[in-house]
Formats: structure tokens, C-alpha cells, sequence
């Protein structure tokens, strides 16, 4: 189930892992699996993947880091078919990508060498890459009537679903905004228009999608596997700049 109307549905190259995913989350319809379920089990393989990361089988990370990214896409899949949106859920997965975001980018300081400081502002950077994707394709979901859990502005604790308790939703949120908070600042302060904007193009958001953290996972598989893993964290802070271009582009053109 797609979260945008066919008119404006784009090539998302974060999504590549998307068939494989329904699969997954249709295989779990009738079971007594969640979409929390699903979120726990990605944490999982994301920790496999950067423990042999730390061991150096990098074949087996890759493997593990991907099919964190396809269980990432299989959560939301779940929910969708089993009807069961929740703001746990959402704030989870959330919470949950930053947290192993931050834990890979510390283990590539550690088996590369590189600076610390770089390794944080690559962190930062993809960061903010993943929050400016986030930014418009939300806008895009909640202009076009498509999936409407995720909101434009995270600014206040949205109210529980039927299913879920409200305090969860409270924590969660605390813990989303003290963690997301200053990109989705900094992200709004270089395009606080954006909603008002006309609709970004298929092409433009197919670009955007490059900075989903399902790419960014990709492009951290293949490094690794090519023997180029010393390059990864200098690739994702030149990759930043493009930022402050599709930004450029959505203003002046859109």
C-alpha cells in the first residue's frame, strides 16, 4: 500500500528493499506479530550487522545492514495492512534508527581511524540529510491525503491511538524531540515555506530520496564490501552539501 496517490508517487532509492518487505509483512498478517515486533527485530539485525562490522566480515555486515533497512519498510507495512497506525510505533522506529545511526558511525571511527570530529559531523550530516527527506515527503503524504501518522511539525504530543497507551506516547515523543529536535530546527529554518510551496516534482523528491536512510545504508554496504570503508565518512559529509542544493532548487523553482 503505497503512502502517496499513484499522480505523485516517485522513484524512492531509499525504498529498494519495499517488495520485499510486503512479502515480509503479509507473511505476518495473520500471526500474532506487531509492527513493534517488526521494529525490535530491525534493532537486531542492525546490531549484527555492526558487530561483524567491528569483526570485519564486511559481506555479513552488509547483509545485516540491509535487511535492517527491509524490516525498517516492513514495520510501517505491517500496520498498514493490519490497520493498526500507532504514535508508538512511528516515535519507536524513529528513536530506534538514530540510536544505531550513531552506534555505525562510531564503529567506522573505530576500525578506520578517522577523526572523531569527522565521524560527528558525518553523523550530523546524514542526519540532517535523512530530516530534509523526511520534511518533504511528509508534506507530500499529508497534502495528498496519504499516510497521515508522521506529522509536518513535531511539536507537540500528539494524542494516542485506539490500542496504545498514552503514556508511552508521552515518553516516546520526550525522547524523540530531545534527539530530532535541533535537525528538525535547522531543517525548518532553511525551508520554513516548504508546505506552502507548489508541489515538489517526482523528479526532485526521487533525488531527495538519496538522503533516505535506507540509501544511506546501501552506500555504507557497498563501501565496506569494496574495501573503501575508509572513504564512508568523507563521502556522507561532501554528500551534506547537497542539502543546501535541493533546498536551493525547491525555493527558487517550486
Amino acid at each position: 500500500m503505497s503512502k502517496l496517490p499513484k499522480k505523485h508517487q516517485f522513484i524512492d532509492l531509499s525504498d529498494y528493499g519495499r517488495p520485499l518487505a510486503r512479502i515480509i509483512a503479509n507473511s505476518l498478517k495473520k500471526t500474532s506479530f506487531t509492527p513493534v515486533d517488526v521494529t525490535i527485530a530491525f534493532v537486531i539485525s542492525g546490531c549484527i550487522g555492526i558487530y561483524f562490522m567491528i569483526a570485519g566480515y564486511y559481506w555479513t555486515a552488509a547483509f545485516f545492514l540491509i535487511f535492517k533497512s527491509i524490516l525498517d519498510a516492513a514495520d510501517g507495512e505491517l500496520a498498514r495492512i493490519k490497520e493498526t497506525p500507532s504514535y508508538t510505533g512511528r516515535f519507536l522506529d524513529s528513536i530506534s534508527d538514530i540510536i544505531l545511526n550513531f552506534i555505525i558511525f562510531i564503529t567506522l571511527w573505530k576500525i578506520t581511524d578517522i577523526h572523531i570530529l569527522y565521524t560527528l559531523l558525518a553523523f550530523f550530516g546524514i542526519q540532517l540529510q535523512g530530516t530534509l527527506y523526511n520534511y518533504y515527503y511528509v508534506i507530500l503524504r499529508n497534502r495528498f491525503a496519504g499516510d497521515t501518522t508522521s506529522r509536518v511539525f513535531e511539536d507537540k504530543t500528539p494524542t494516542a491511538l485506539p490500542g496504545e497507551k498514552q503514556k508511552n506516547v508521552n515518553l516516546l515523543f520526550f525522547i524523540y524531540k530531545l534527539l530530532y529536535g535541533l535537525f528538525d530546527e535547522i531543517i525548518y529554518a532553511l525551508d520554513r515555506n516548504a508546505a506552502e510551496g507548489k508541489p515538489f516534482p517526482n523528479w526532485l523528491m526521487s533525488m531527495v530520496s538519496t538522503f533516505g536512510l535506507g540509501f544511506q545504508l546501501l552506500i555504507i554496504s557497498m563501501l565496506l564490501v569494496l574495501g573503501l570503508k575508509t572513504f564512508i565518512i568523507p563521502f556522507f559529509i561532501g554528500y551534506s552539501a547537497f542539502i543546501f542544493v535541493f533546498v536551493l532548487i525547491r525555493k527558487v523553482f517550486y
